[in-house]
């Protein structure tokens, strides 16, 4: 039987746009501009309420973009994009930094120590809220750890998080060209296609995906690419609204506002 949402909790459901995919000057392959006050500047003005930071195999700076949103109204959710072993990359998304820390563990235990070659792969830096320089990660990020596809889902559903398969129509690093399929086995909750396609075109070029919510992010690497086109209809910013949505339980709602026509949900 299906539990009719309570009419006040109704009342409190709000919209929260959001970007699921940002990275900052920790990932090697970012713009230099990507500091925590000009991520949380760049949001706002863009109208989002609602963003994940997802550096590569890494989480140094997500306290620093969180405690630079502070006050703002933008909520910052704790993340990572997880490079499996077979070279798929996953976002995984916490509720709180204690959660995301526990798999930035396995993480380590996991990530082949190599040192960066900043000349060739580009900087790793961290730095704190205002974006001032703390420190350079010498241990090269953009690199699969020896954790299997599976191996990472089950840590990041222990964990509480929510694990999805990114960008999943590329060639790099995306799910279907490396695995060719979305394992069934794993009760996959959402899949990301990346900001270069409609919801139409990847549903008719990878009919493997048909059945799973889609999310569409702009993998911001730089500034201008915020696309912020997840439209949420939560109770309150967290993981289990956001899976609700994703599942249209309870009053919660998802949807794509797609760049491609502007159309309103």
């Amino acid at each position: 039987m299906q539990i009719k949402p309570d009419r006040q909790e109704t009342r409190s459901l709000k919209i929260f746009q959001a970007e699921l995919h940002i990275h900052t000057v920790l990932s090697p392959c970012a713009g230099v501009e990507m500091i925590p006050p000009l991520i949380v500047q760049s949001a706002l003005e863009c109208g989002l309420n609602l963003i994940a930071i997802t550096d590569h195999n890494a989480s140094d700076n997500v306290s620093a973009v969180m405690k630079a949103a502070h006050g703002t109204g933008l909520t910052v959710l704790p993340g990572i994009e997880l490079q499996t072993q077979e070279d798929v990359h996953v976002l995984c998304l916490f509720d709180r930094l204690e959660q995301l820390l526990a798999l930035q563990t396995l993480v380590d235990e996991n990530l082949p120590d190599i040192k960066n070659e900043v000349e060739y792969f580009g900087e790793q830096f961290i730095v704190d809220h205002s974006g001032e320089f703390l420190a350079r990660k010498k241990q090269l990020l953009i690199t699969a750890t020896q954790l299997s596809f599976e191996q990472a889902f089950q840590a990041v559903t222990d964990l509480g998080g929510l694990f999805i398969p990114a960008h999943v129509n590329r060639q790099v690093f995306g799910l279907i060209y490396h695995l060719g399929f979305v394992p069934p086995d794993l009760p996959i909750e959402v899949l990301e296609i990346s900001q270069h396609i409609t919801v139409e075109q990847a549903l008719k070029d990878f009919p493997q995906i048909a059945g799973y919510p889609l999310i569409q992010s702009g993998d911001v690497h730089y500034l201008d690419d915020f696309l912020g086109v997840n439209q949420f209809l939560l109770v309150k910013p967290t993981i289990a609204e956001i899976k609700m949505a994703l599942k249209g339980e309870q009053g919660r709602h998802f949807s794509i506002q797609s760049p491609f026509d502007n159309s309103q949900p």
